[in-house]
């Protein structure tokens, strides 16, 4: 009589181990695809796609003239620019943001006003060299190389810089440590880049998988790069920093988060209608009025 019984004990203990093995194969599948998304995102960060440059252009195609020149940073990259020579006896050092390369629009914008230019691609942008990006940590070393060549350029008396996103970064990254940089405009700033993963990465649970991945690809800690924590240290020079209301790739509140961390003198625009790094382009004639005038006071003796 007790045969049915054990039988039935014994098939229930079956299916229980296979249900476990089962839920325990799906867990384990389900993280593999995380981590798999997660490195694949991380690499897509750290390593992206080139910009054909034939497609974006150069100064010459807006009328202003320039040479191309290389800059080699001190841990050995070397970086495509273009360089135009000061009327004025002052250059712009312009860094442009993640997946972009040089800006010809910009580049034009400051050169039409008599400012010297000096516009470079990011490590691994454009045509310069280097294997990965890391959004500003790094990247402050290619903007300490574009430093070194402007200050070495005949009649350069001033040096300021204009970034947009990762290069705002490097540009409050750069200006912090580098005194000789006597003015910083920054357009579409993040605060930190961990506050941008999140808001790039919606999907919460594949935000851990992310950070580990690019760590160690990069060598450096997410959290030492946070412009919020550096640009009090670029007063008393002054910043001027331009945000769009509509950013949805930076929290839209990082320019004014960003403006209450800075030092004195310091001005804050905020565009209305904008999006991330779309300021230039919904006004331009505005965007170059406002950050001409800037300049014009900043340098005023």
């Amino acid at each position: 009589m007790s045969q049915p019984r054990a039988t039935s004990h014994r098939s229930r203990s079956y299916w229980l181990r296979i249900l476990l093995f089962a839920g325990a194969a799906l867990t384990l599948g389900f993280g593999l695809l995380l981590a798999g998304l997660g490195r694949s995102m991380a690499l897509g960060y750290l390593r992206p796609q080139r910009q054909d440059l034939s497609r974006i252009g150069t100064p010459a195609d807006l009328g202003v003239p320039y040479q191309d020149v290389t800059l080699t940073t001190s841990d050995g990259i070397a970086l495509a620019a273009w360089y135009t020579a000061s009327a004025n006896d002052t250059v712009v050092l312009v860094a442009h943001g993640h997946a972009a390369a040089r800006l010809p629009e910009i580049y034009a914008l400051f050169a039409t006003n008599g400012y010297g230019v000096l516009a470079w691609d990011a490590r691994a942008h454009g045509a310069s060299g280097g294997d990965f990006t890391s959004l500003g940590y790094f990247e402050r070393l290619d903007a300490a190389a574009a430093l070194a060549y402007a200050q070495a350029q005949p009649g350069v008396r001033h040096v300021v810089m204009w970034g947009q996103s990762m290069g705002g970064a490097t540009a409050i990254l750069a200006a912090a440590e580098q005194p000789a940089i006597e003015a910083v405009i920054v357009d579409s700033v993040f605060t930190t880049l961990a506050e941008t993963i999140n808001t790039a990465v919606p999907i919460p649970v594949l935000r851990p998988f992310i950070r580990p991945f690019a760590e160690a690809e990069a060598g450096i800690s997410v959290d030492r790069v946070r412009p919020i924590d550096e640009i009090s240290r670029i007063a008393p020079r002054p910043i001027f920093i331009i945000h769009g209301a509509d950013d949805t790739a930076v929290p839209p509140d990082s320019g004014p988060r960003l403006y209450a961390a800075a030092g004195e003198p310091k001005a804050l625009w905020i565009i209305a209608g904008a999006r991330h790094v779309g300021g230039y382009r919904l006004d331009p004639a505005t965007y170059e009025t406002r950050v001409i005038a800037f300049l014009a006071d900043a340098l005023a003796p």
